[in-house]
This record gives structure tokens, sequence and C-alpha cells, in this order.
């Protein structure tokens, strides 16, 4: 067997417990190896003396495939015009900097040095299709979570009574149906309150037709999720999105599940007061308190950023709403097959406007006043709050406090006075970034193979020259190797790959097939069996791989 030595850099492993210690990795078969002693045959040696070393970055939430992104894409062709990107003799063609098309998205990933990305909002009856985009995406390893929340079926299913271990049933069939690593879901009960002409839909509020309020819905698939053994716990958007006083939806949301893990994603949207003259304040304070006591909560946060990006969510009932903000002006909304939604809206953050302005210090806030930073995941909702390529810059305003105060002077006046920003000290060191963007993410996915740099973890490998400008740092690595494979020199890529897709197989009663085949025999337009993705629709496109994450949870009594 040969290897490849990677000699003499600074490691940041904190799966590992490593932090700032210096030492060689070694590379065999794509895997990372432990040192085979001085017998060994060395391919290859590359001096990273002095550099940090990082497992590859993993983003736990960005849209980046579906439905509501070709339409995003569709909506804003005049910015795909604007940025195109030819074909070489290494890669694709593409188009997009705040939606890019699929290939672009694999490449300006890699090129900053992430090698997986997860899909936070697959609608079931658009799975095939959301990973034919996703086999489409070279660099990184990705998966899906499944919208559930909202459907028809499980609606009913609840509204009936349905004992938990039937919910169960049904929540498990449809990730292995769907090809899902977790479940997503969005607005429980207010996508579908929007289609029976509601406007709103209260954490307790009955909702139309159904009857169910919210809290139901939460309770039940926070369940379902402890009880078929999935790792991720549900990844919830909370009610009330961007509606400010939002803050008591999201304190109530926490205090529902009565200890059950759950992940609350974008929370920069979910974290709104309604102090001051304007009836807008930042809620940061109360939800990282409660966050930081409560070890069963994890958070992502869709920290906004200045500029222009498109707005895209299962989350019509909010769309629609801001459908009169939006820049330019031209929106769309839709329905899917009475399984959820989606809304498009293009958007500019501002940084002179008070609003905008104090989105971005609450995000900041939130990332800067979690204590625990296993717990709390940097994100930008990409797009919603800005593209996923605004991560450096993100990295370095967590890092780099002088830097951090300069832009808050630079913002609203007003916005900058009302926010707690100025008076927070605290600068990530690079082992909390490499939780933040690495450990962290892999943990709470389950992705025991990644986000290390532990002997027998994939090969996704990042080196980073050590600069005082972190951006410049983060933007452009060394070196970043996929799989064993050396992908990027000096933030340019040398070779394209394929990552794997990972989905979980979670232990579920196939009885349950039956009563799912009634009803999409009377109420869908497809049949149960055409609706499920299989997995050679995945294995056998553009040389795609399966990474299966068993389940051995048991069925609820």
């Amino acid at each position: 067997m040969t290897y490849v030595k990677l000699a003499g850099g600074r490691i940041f492993d904190p799966a590992n417990g490593r932090n700032d210690t210096a030492g060689d990795i070694f590379i065999r078969d794509g895997r990372i190896a432990a040192d085979p002693g001085p017998a060994a045959k060395i391919e290859r040696v590359i001096d990273i003396a002095g550099r940090v070393v990082m497992a590859g970055g993993i983003d736990i939430h960005s849209h980046i495939c579906g439905g509501k992104m070709n339409l995003a894409r569709t909506l804003m062709l005049g910015e795909h015009r604007e940025h195109r990107t030819p074909a070489t003799a290494l890669t694709h063609a593409g188009t997009g900097h705040m939606t890019p098309s699929t290939a672009i998205t694999g490449y300006r990933y890699a090129e900053m040095g992430y090698t997986a990305a997860f899909e936070p909002a697959m609608i079931a009856v658009n799975a095939r299709q959301a990973h034919a985009e996703l086999a489409d995406t070279p660099m990184i390893d990705k998966g899906c979570y499944v919208v559930l929340g909202n459907e028809d079926a499980f609606l009913r299913m609840l509204a009936e009574g349905a004992p938990q271990a039937t919910i169960n049933d049904y929540v498990g069939w449809m990730i292995k149906a769907t090809q899902a690593l977790a479940i997503k879901a969005v607005n429980p009960g207010g996508i579908s309150a929007f289609k029976f002409n509601g406007r709103d839909l209260g954490f307790d509020s009955a909702s139309p037709h159904y009857g169910l309020t919210p809290r139901r819905i939460v309770s039940a698939l926070a369940q379902a999720a402890r009880d078929l053994g999935l790792v991720h716990p549900l990844h919830l958007h909370c009610n009330d999105l961007g509606v400010p006083g939002n803050l008591k939806t999201t304190l109530q949301t926490i205090e529902s599940v009565d200890g059950l893990p759950l992940h609350l994603t974008h929370v920069q949207f979910h974290s709104y007061g309604t102090e001051g003259d304007r009836k807008f304040s930042s809620g940061a304070a109360a939800i990282a308190e409660i966050v930081n006591k409560r070890p069963n909560i994890s958070i992502d946060v869709g920290q906004i950023m200045f500029g222009q990006t498109i707005t895209a969510s299962a989350d019509t009932m909010t769309q629609h709403r801001n459908s009169g903000l939006g820049r330019p002006r031209k929106w769309v909304c839709m329905d899917i097959e009475c399984q959820a939604g989606c809304g498009i809206v293009p958007f500019q953050y501002r940084d002179r406007n008070f609003v905008n302005a104090l989105q971005w210090a609450i995000g900041l806030e939130l990332l800067l006043l979690v204590e625990d930073p296993w717990r709390v995941f940097l994100t930008t909702d990409h797009p919603n709050g800005a593209p996923f390529t605004t991560y450096p810059h993100l990295i370095r305003l967590l890092m780099d406090r002088d830097f951090r105060d300069d832009r808050l002077r630079s913002i609203n006046k007003h916005a900058a006075a009302a926010s707690l920003l100025r008076n927070l000290r605290r600068e990530y060191s690079l082992y909390e970034i490499a939780i933040l963007t690495r450990a962290g993410p892999a943990r709470i996915l389950g992705l025991t193979g990644c986000g290390h740099l532990g002997s027998g973890a994939a090969a996704d490998i990042v080196v980073y020259s050590d600069r005082p400008d972190r951006e410049a740092m983060f933007a452009r690595p060394d070196y970043v190797f996929k799989d064993g494979r050396l992908v990027v020199r000096d933030g340019s890529l040398v070779e394209v790959t394929w990552g794997a897709t990972h989905v979980a197989r979670p232990n579920f009663d196939s009885g349950v097939e039956r009563e799912i085949g009634s009803y999409f025999e009377r109420f869908q337009t497809v049949r149960s069996g055409n609706f499920a993705v299989a997995d050679g629709e995945i294995e056998d496109v553009a040389g795609g791989r399966l990474v299966k994450h068993e389940s051995d949870g048991a069925r609820a009594p």
C-alpha cells in the first residue's frame, strides 16, 4: 500500500481533541490512515509545516436543489446572464451567484474548503428531481431533509387521532421513500392554513379544516424523530418567521418539546421583539439564554449579509406576506400536490435600513452569545440571508472584533445603538471555527466518517495558510482533498470528483404502506410505488454513491 503524507501541519480536529497540535496526516485509499511507520511506501510528501489543517467544511443548511431553486433561478434570469462561468478542459460551464447552477455550486463550495452541503427542504413529491440535481452537483457530499408537517396525509392521520406509533411508521416510510437523511417542518400547520385562506397561525391556534395546532404537529414530529432513532432531531422552521414579536413563538416552541431533541433553523429570522419606537428589537439574548440552559436544543443562525439575494422557502404564508417587499418587484408562490408550498421573493438587504441592519446584528449576537459551539451552526440559510460564498466574511466577523466593530459603526446608527453587539468581546478561535463548521455539523447529522481527521475518516482535508485576514484565509485554501484526491490548489480547482449522498434508514412497520398506498390511490396523481425513489436512481447516476445511516430506533409503545 502507498500513502500520501501531509507533513508538519497545525492540526485543528475537535472531534479528536486536537487543538493546534503539530503532526502529520497520512492518506490511503481515500481515507485517513494511522502513521504507517518508517517502512511504509510514501508515494508523495506535501510539506505543510506551519499551516492550519482542518477537516472539510460541512454546511448543515443550504438550499441547493429542488423546485424552489429552479423557480428562483428562472425568476432571476438576468442575474444568471450577468454571472456566467465558461467551460474549461476541467469544468462545466455554469451561471449564477445568488442561486448558482449545480456544477458551479459544487465548484464554489470546494474552492472555499467545504466538502459537504445538505439541502434542508426537500418536498416529498419533488424528491426525485431534487436527487437528480444533487447527482449533477460535483465535489461535495450531500443529502436532504424531507419536509413534513403540512402534507394532507400526515394532517389527516393526526386529526383522526392516529397513535404515535402510526405517525412514526408514516415518517419512517417517507424518509425511506424520499431518500432523506432527516425530517424538516416548515411553519407547522401554517402552509396548510394558507391554502384555506389563513394568513397567520398562532402556536396554540387550531388550523383551518384539520383543527390542529402547531404545538401538536411539532410534538408529534419531534417524538417521531426520537422514536425512529434519527441522529438529527426535527429540523424546525418555526411559525411566524420574520414577524416582530416572534421571539415569544420561538420560546413557546422550545418549551413545547418537553426535553426532546430539537434543532431550530435560521433562528435569526425568529428572534424579534417589539421594543422601541419602531416596535422591532433583538431577542437574541433571550434565545441564547434558553439555548445555553437546554442541552436538547441546537440552532443554526441564518445570518444575513448586505446586498442583493433571493428568498426561497416552502413557507408560502410568509412569502406571500413579504411579496410587497420584493426587490426587484416580482415574486411567485405555488402549491405542490397538497404536500407543501413554495414562495420566491427577491430581496436586497441594505445596511442603512434599520430593520436589515438590526437583522445583521441579531445573527451575530446569536453566534456570539450561545456558549457551546457544538450546538450553534454557521449558516446564511443560502440564499435567503446571503449566498453561501459569504461564509469567509462571516468567519472574519466572528474572529476579529475590531473588524466587527468597524462594520457595526457603518450600519444604520439606530440599529447599531439598539444592538448588544458593541458590548460583546468574544472572538472565535480557530478551534471553535473547526467545531462550528466541521465537527459540530458532522456530529449532529451522524456523519461519523466526516468532519474529523481521525484514522478511518474520509480524507476530506483542508489546508490553509494562517493569515491575519481571516476572510482571505478561509476564502482561498492552499489545498483541499476530497476522499483523498487533491481537488483544489491555491484556491483553484485541479480535479473534479463526486461525493456521496447520505440517507437515513430508520426501522418502521412496513404495514403502513397499505394505508399510504390507499391514500395515494384516492388523492394523489402518482401511485405510492412510483412516488418512492429507488436506490439505483441515485447510485446509477453520475457516479452516485449512497451512504446509508442505519437506525435501531424502536417504535413507541
